[in-house]
């Protein structure tokens, strides 16, 4: 296998990947997943709620990320300039929302 990235603390994702490996890997790796069973699983396993609803919160920043097309469509060639990109759109949305409040 190739290079990790920094191992997670908590994996939050949605039911497509409930999968015993995924969950394995996640422990093995020093995290906890928190992935809602899917229906058809013997054994239903539990996840805290108020912590799967910031699933939700992340969801809804990329998806704003993704408005800005540059983004969206990965113009940049190089993983530093996109993300430079995705900061510069990132600064614009923290903007808009504090002087918004």
């Amino acid at each position: 296998m190739g290079e990790r990235d920094s191992d997670p603390g908590i994996l939050l994702a949605d039911r497509g990947y409930d999968n015993d490996a995924i969950r394995q890997d996640v422990r093995d790796r020093g995290g906890q997943p928190e992935i809602p069973a899917k229906r058809n699983r013997r054994i239903q396993l539990s996840v805290q709620r108020p912590l799967y609803a910031l699933r939700n919160r992340i969801e809804r920043c990329i998806n704003h990320l993704k408005n800005c097309r540059r983004v969206a469509t990965r113009y940049d060639h190089t993983g530093s300039s996109f993300l430079g990109f995705v900061q510069l759109a990132a600064i614009r949305l923290w903007i808009s929302f504090v002087h918004a409040a």
